[in-house]
């Protein structure tokens, strides 16, 4: 008798998407096919579907879970100035446990945000933002407008789920009643698609590169005094459609949101002034119809790193917590500019996926200090080699748990498959209760 089986309606938290309809066919404990096809959700679970690469390591040997424990314990113990990064490709448990772990032993907490849309949040932070949920824009948008972004390659499924094809209440024809437009550097965004299923642009509009300060505050220029006359025909004509739609949304990626910031202690790269600009837009447009701007999330569940940091410290990335309360400032309390300026003494690494994007200055000062790496199995093997290493289940195949999609709406995983593997939440609070002893 065959024990094949589909797991029906699984989310995936490949990307931001969190796309929460896959079906997954299952025998024997095997995964034989994912469906519908996307690259990013192929990869996340048949990559980390098996718990056969776990390991617990202290000093490169293997180790009991509680030998391991015990040593992070005596890294953080003897370390003045710890630093805890990552957290992105965990779950709400698990990133709670992170904050409280590295609020008992006086450390710096950071997110991947910081080597992402960092830039983004300081943006939203000076001058707020207009959003709304992907349930919203399906339902409403007749104008998307991607902005420094090639959504094909980053986000396969979200034309199809949220925001071109997909037919919504008040689009009913889905990609028939939709304008779709393209905005980036023109040296790349003629390659750009939609979707992966090839997925064309009404319209592409190259700008020169890192020009995207001065034509947004162009569009916004104009938008405000009504005379269009110093804009492009492609920019005029893509202001007259933001005026004129009944529900528009930018959608905007890297390519705006420009990272790193600082460098040094001092900006090298203009990306929260580029968000800045395209939020001031997006506001003054809902004088003429409703329209919202989104960002387009990278990790499975950034959004819910910058959440659970918020409800426990009250800002997003970058907190200091030395001090026994939160310091926020970002440039000098964010991993890269830390480890850069040699700044930390140990770190403790929840998922090693964005060390990579490190500079090379910050990961030389990674390998001089003593780590603690608690990540997936089967990751991608780390670029450092960690004083102490364990492998944790995965929320959403080993373990239940709770992410935060892109539009910081939460979704429920559960567990797919038996495993022994502890959680990332259990490792740190055994490490919080040994550090305390």
């Amino acid at each position: 008798m065959s024990t094949e089986q589909v797991l029906r309606n699984v989310p995936c938290p490949g990307c931001g998407c969190v796309c929460d309809d896959l079906s997954l066919r299952v025998a024997a404990g095997q995964l034989l096919e994912i469906s519908p096809a996307c690259p990013l959700a192929q990869d996340w679970f048949q990559r980390h579907w098996s718990s056969d690469g776990a390991v617990v390591k202290v000093d490169g040997r293997p180790s009991s879970l509680q030998e391991a424990v015990s040593a992070a314990a005596a890294i953080m113990h003897s370390a003045d100035y710890p630093l805890v990064y990552g957290l992105s490709r965990s779950a709400t448990r698990g990133q709670r446990a992170a904050v409280a772990l590295a609020e008992t032993v006086g450390a710096i907490v950071d997110t991947t945000a910081s080597l992402c849309h960092g830039p983004s949040i300081v943006a939203i932070q000076e001058v707020g933002e207009i959003t709304s949920t992907l349930g919203e824009i399906r339902n409403r948008a007749d104008l998307v407008v991607f902005w420094g972004c090639n959504p094909a390659e980053s986000h396969p499924r979200h034309a199809e789920r949220y925001s071109v094809t997909g037919m919504g209440k008040h689009v009913p024809g889905g990609r028939d009643d939709r304008r779709i437009v393209m905005v980036g550097d023109e040296r790349w965004v003629g390659s750009w698609q939609v979707d992966a299923t090839g997925t064309q642009a009404d319209s592409t509009i190259g700008i020169p590169p890192d020009s995207d300060f001065e034509t947004l505050a162009s569009l916004h220029a104009a938008l405000v005094s009504g005379d269009d006359d110093l804009l492009s025909e492609p920019l005029r004509q893509l202001l007259s459609w933001m005026k004129s739609c009944r529900y528009g949304v930018v959608f905007f990626g890297l390519g705006l949101a420009k990272t790193p910031m600082w460098r040094d202690g001092e900006a090298t790269q203009s990306g929260h002034n580029d968000v800045a600009a395209l939020l001031r837009l997006v506001a003054d447009l809902n004088a003429h119809t409703r329209f919202t701007a989104r960002r387009l999330r990278m990790q499975g569940d950034v959004s819910g790193a910058d959440s659970v940091l918020c409800w426990q410290t009250g800002y997003p990335f970058g907190v200091d917590l030395t001090r026994g309360h939160p310091r926020y400032n970002p440039g000098e309390f964010t991993a890269n500019e830390l480890l850069e300026r040699g700044d930390v003494d140990a770190c403790l690494i929840l998922g090693a996926e964005t060390i990579g994007d490190l500079t090379s200055a910050a990961r030389e000062h990674l390998n001089r200090v003593p780590t603690i790496l608690i990540d997936y199995p089967n990751a991608k093997p780390p670029t450092f080699v960690p004083r102490v290493q364990i492998t944790t289940a995965v929320y959403g195949i080993h373990a239940p748990g709770t992410i935060y999609r892109m539009d910081n709406v939460p979704l429920s995983l559960r567990q797919l498959v038996p495993c022994d593997l502890p959680t990332d939440e259990a490792v740190l609070t055994s490490i919080e209760r040994e550090y305390r002893r």
